[in-house]
Formats: C-alpha cells, structure tokens, sequence
C-alpha cells in the first residue's frame, strides 16, 4: 500500500516532531554502546527538566504509556495494600484495574465523565485510609478532555501514601510540577504532547517511592517492569543488563526533547494554551457543543458533542478520507456523540486548526 500523509489530530499519536523524526534514521548503535548511554543519559537529564524534577530515577520505561501505569503499580503495591483511586473517565478505571491485578483493595473517588474531580474528595479518602499505600490520580483524562488539579494533593507529603499521577496526555502540554506538587510516582507516554512516535513511557520516582520499592516483602510481580532492575541499567555505575532498549526510539525522545526545551517549555504550553482556546472558541459555531465546563478543560484534547445532525462514522470517514484529517471517536457513554480532537506536540500548531476547521466547515455545509 502507498504511503498516506496524515495529519493527526485524535486523542494520539500526534505528529511527531520533524527532528525525532530525523533522529530515527541515525544509525544503530548496540544498547551498551557508550555512546548510545551517553544519549541514554541525556534523556533522563532532558526528561527532569520536562518533568520539573531533580528525581534520581527518571527515565523511558521500554513500552508505552500503559507500561509506565503498570511499572508505578506492579513496583509500588503489593497484595493486601489498600489504593485510592480517582475514577472520572476510562483511564481511572484502567488504574483501578492496574491496581486489582496487584492484589490491592482499591478505594474509588469518583466523579462524573466530563467533570473533575475534586481535591477535597481525595484528601478525604486519604484521612479515612490513613493505611493506604497510594493515591493515584489522572492528570489528563485523555477519554474526557478533563484536566484534573493535581497540586491540592501535596498535602500527602504529611502522611505516608504516596502520590501517583498520570500524565501521559499533560507532559509538555500543560504544567506539570513534579517536585513542587510532591508527586512521588509519575508516568507518561511519547505519542502525546511529547511529539515522538508511541513506543517508551518516561517515569520518575521520588526518593519516597525508591524507598517503598527497597522496602517491598517480596520482588515485583513483574520482571520486566521491576524498576530497581532497570535503575541498574540505566543509572547504574555498572550499567548491568536488563534488556535491549528500543535504540532509535531513544534517539527520537531525545531529539524531541531537545526541540521542546529550545522552544522553552513555558512557551510549549503556552503554544499548546493559544491554539486549544482557538479551536474550543470556534467549535461552536459549527454546531458543535463542548463537553467539558471552561476552566477544567484541556486545551491540548477537546472534547465536543456532534452538531445534531451529524453522524459520528459518517463524518469522520469523510474528514480522514477527503482530508487526511484524522480525529477521535467518543469512548464509553461518548461513543458515537461525541469527538475528541488533539492538538499535541508538533500538531499543536495555528494551521493544524485552520485545516481542520475549514474541512469541517465544507463537510457541514
């Protein structure tokens, strides 16, 4: 089949950015090559400076965005632990799910799709399970459009449950302050706001979480995700083997790294800010109705209700084929009503926008 050009503006991938991009086509080097860990290096310094933490243990975790979810649970959680969870969109309940598989007794703090969750509702969990190993909370609800506060929860600096956060849709899109909020672990995934092909998952863990991980009755479940196994390659003054790291996909974190922060990273979000708000601003007059109230809203992945109209298959058949404008269907009780369009990464740009709102504007009328 030919190759399609798209231009991709669901819930991820994005477009990569050009220079990760250039960098897959660097030639190989072996995984204990010294200058590959040179690099390696590199990227858990530029990974820091993203996360906004001086976190030891920061690096790209060899899976998606999914495997650093289960590498924060299977390395922080052992079974009997009591996990609180706040659940307003599917991947709250994926981390409820995480969670069961690690034996935990999960304790859910829910909200309604489409609002956020409440701080204080958290916090009040945390006071009545002064037990509870962790506290797990998603950052961007990639299924609802929902940006959820996060920095509230530093107050468990105070107790001894742990933070967890998702950001695998926020990560360079939005603020994320790791040190300054007292997240203990976090994960993220490269195909978002991140702008490198899916395929690693940036993780950092506090000096708290590495000592919950040294504290453990028994090893992790999981030998491929046991992190204090991976911290030996990675930082290790030995560098002892864990396993063949994904090389090119380390050149393109890299590389995009390095674009984001030449950027400046306040001017990524800022960039990520302007053009959501435009798009949120004139969605509705193509009869569009957005989900998610003003104030909670992403602006990197807009979720909006179908003009009355319109048909969901339909209509995005004909964006993606007469365009090559991919965007995302609804999830849950989304599906079929609702979309939900990213602007992530490099596809966070004005003409992204304009390209989009003047297929739609021919396809409506």
């Amino acid at each position: 089949m030919p190759l399609t050009d798209r231009l991709l503006l669901g819930p991820g991938p994005s477009n990569p950015y050009p220079e990760a991009v250039a960098a897959l086509g660097r030639p190989m080097l072996g995984h204990m090559d010294p200058e590959f860990l040179g690099v390696l290096d590199e990227t858990m310094e530029r990974l820091r400076e993203v996360f906004r933490t001086s976190n030891a243990l920061t690096l790209p975790v060899s899976a998606t965005g999914s495997a650093g979810m289960e590498a924060c649970f299977v390395n922080l959680i052992e079974p009997g632990d009591a996990a609180i969870v706040g659940v307003n969109g599917v991947f709250g309940e994926r981390m409820c799910e995480v969670a069961r598989r690690c034996g935990a007794d999960v304790v859910r703090v829910e909200a309604p799709w489409g609002r956020p969750l409440d701080p204080e509702h958290l916090l009040d969990a945390a006071r009545d399970h002064p037990r509870a190993r962790v506290l797990a909370v998603v950052h961007a609800e990639t299924s609802t459009g929902v940006e959820n506060e996060i920095a509230p929860l530093r107050a468990l600096r105070d107790t001894d449950i742990l933070l967890l956060v998702d950001t695998v849709t926020s990560l360079a899109g939005i603020p994320v302050e790791v040190d300054d909020w007292g997240v203990d672990a976090c994960y993220s995934g490269t195909q978002k706001c991140l702008g490198v092909p899916p395929g690693l998952s940036p993780v950092t863990f506090s000096e708290r979480a590495i000592a919950r991980l040294q504290a453990r009755d028994a090893r992790p479940q999981s030998w491929y995700l046991d992190l204090s196994l991976i911290a030996d390659y990675v930082a290790g003054s030995s560098r002892v083997y864990h396993h063949t790291a994904p090389v090119s996909m380390v050149f393109a974190l890299h590389a995009a790294l390095g674009a984001i922060l030449d950027e400046g990273l306040e001017a990524a979000w800022a960039r990520h800010r302007a053009v959501g708000t435009r798009l949120q601003e004139s969605l509705p007059a193509l009869g569009f109705e957005l989900v998610v109230p003003e104030g909670h809203r992403l602006p990197q992945l807009t979720t909006a209700w179908l003009p009355p109209d319109a048909d969901d298959a339909t209509l995005r058949k004909a964006l993606l084929e007469t365009y090559g404008i991919e965007v995302g269907g609804g999830l849950g009780d989304f599906a079929g009503r609702a979309w939900r369009i990213g602007l992530m990464g490099h596809s966070a740009r004005d003409r992204s926008v304009t390209t989009l709102l003047g297929a739609l504007g021919e396809l409506l009328s």
